[in-house]
């Protein structure tokens, strides 16, 4: 197996672990009676899950081997939303590295259609970073003031999906 395609099925695992690692901390969030964030989690969890698919198909429609492997489990809990959040932009900054390293390996083994493939990941990483920063810049602003907190969590809760 050309190692594009050895990274591509990793690449799925990565994506369903964030789905988990979300739907973790969407758990945490509802426990802490803070139901806007975990909808924003929630959604953002779906959206790892279709990613995840979207690498899946990718494999595929090259007729190249799919392999699943088992999805380790993410933390349970944290000090603070704004924990959450911190680990949440370090996980992000993780992935757009590893998809990187796929566009890098692609290109080596002239794997274009990987390469062209990736361009949309590449344009959603920096999406998904931007996002989750501003979530967690509102959350240093905010600080330990709840009021603040409450006003973001309503803002959470009205995202929409897809």
């Amino acid at each position: 197996m050309k190692k594009t395609n050895k990274l591509l099925n990793e690449q799925i695992n990565h994506e369903f672990y964030s789905a988990y690692l979300y739907l973790s901390m969407a758990a945490y969030f509802h426990e802490l009676g803070l139901k806007g964030f975990a909808r924003w989690l929630e959604i953002q969890a779906k959206e790892e899950v279709e990613h995840a698919i979207k690498f899946y198909k990718h494999l595929v429609d090259k007729g190249e081997k799919v392999v699943l492997k088992s999805i380790k489990e993410p933390p349970k809990d944290w000090e603070s939303p704004k924990e959450a959040f911190s680990q949440a932009l370090e996980h992000e900054k993780k992935i757009t590295r590893l998809i990187y390293d796929i566009g890098k390996v692609a290109l080596k083994e002239e794997e274009y259609g990987t390469w062209e493939f990736l361009n949309w990941f590449y344009k959603e990483q920096i999406e998904e970073e931007d996002i989750v920063r501003d979530v967690l810049n509102s959350l240093n602003l905010i600080g330990e003031d709840k009021v603040g907190l409450y006003l973001l969590d309503k803002e959470l809760g009205g995202r929409e999906e897809g």
